[in-house]
């Protein structure tokens, strides 16, 4: 009886039939750009990581050869013998990190003034922040270092860490989470007898933590490969941070292009490893900022 009711209703029923999605000419130009910015984009990479596992000949060998035969893991091993690599390597775990904690804290503190306290001037100061954002750094090289200079911090952790830390994009771009952030929170928070460093401190930070994460990745990220100012500031190879670490396999009669490769991966997959972790919060982070103000 089923049977002859399913095949009834197979009768009447027209058959709907699947058609597979058509690719338009537009979204394919678009995926063809998007794999032509792709190769673009990683293929600088995948050449230091395979000139990583090269002979110094193969580095230079022309035309090149993309993969390496055999492949010399003894480049990764040779580049902490030759030089203090590691040391290196915690000089920018230290700066960088140090700067980006800092960073966050103060820069936070000033977001939120500008974004949710009154007093003269306040627009006029952040519009004087903002402005520092088109002066290049280039620019302020020569005075930043006199006054460094005068310090008489030149060759010391401080004038790595101090300089790096105030920088308008952080304020920026706090201020604009700010300014959507809920004041009945804030208000609730008054109502209880809190006062404004408590706010700050018990309300406001702790549900900053979306921005403050995707800021943390930009300032870890920009002060790793910082490779200008560490040279100008430093003098002994002691304070070396990692990028001023990879110039070491330069020197005046030829360099080893090999194992410059393998500094190089290896100051890389850090950060690399950072991104990928946190790219979510980093999106997240971005979105949660606005365009309001």
């Amino acid at each position: 009886m089923s049977s002859a009711i399913s095949r009834s209703t197979s009768r009447v029923l027209p058959r709907v039939r699947r058609r597979r999605p058509r690719l338009k000419p537009q979204r394919l130009l678009l995926y063809a750009l998007a794999l032509l910015a792709t190769l673009l984009t990683a293929g600088p990479l995948l050449w230091m990581i395979s000139g990583s596992f090269k002979t110094e000949g193969q580095a230079l060998a022309v035309p090149p050869e993309w993969i390496p035969s055999p492949f010399r893991w003894q480049n990764y091993l040779d580049v902490f013998r030759t030089a203090p690599f590691g040391h290196y390597m915690l000089n920018s775990v230290f700066v960088a990190g140090v700067v980006t904690l800092a960073a966050l804290l103060l820069h936070s503190m000033a977001g939120y003034s500008l974004a949710r306290l009154s007093y003269p001037g306040r627009n006029v100061i952040f519009i004087g922040i903002l402005t520092t954002l088109m002066v290049p750094f280039t620019a302020m090289l020569i005075p930043l270092f006199i006054l460094v200079s005068n310090f008489g911090w030149v060759d010391s952790y401080k004038a790595l860490i101090i300089p790096a830390i105030p920088h308008a994009f952080g304020i920026f771009l706090l201020r604009q989470f700010y300014l959507s952030f809920p004041r009945e929170l804030e208000e609730a928070a008054m109502v209880d007898g809190a006062s404004l460093l408590r706010i700050y401190w018990s309300v406001v930070l702790p549900l900053s933590r979306p921005i403050l994460a995707a800021l943390a990745i930009f300032f870890f990220l920009a002060n790793w490969n910082n490779f200008l100012w560490p040279l100008v500031v430093t003098q002994s190879e002691s304070k070396w941070v990692i990028q001023l670490g990879i110039q070491h396999f330069t020197g005046e009669h030829g360099s080893a292009y090999n194992l410059i490769m393998a500094a190089s991966t290896v100051a890389a997959m850090p950060t690399l490893a950072l991104f990928f972790v946190l790219q979510r919060r980093l999106i997240e982070g971005i979105k949660l900022t606005g365009l309001k103000g």
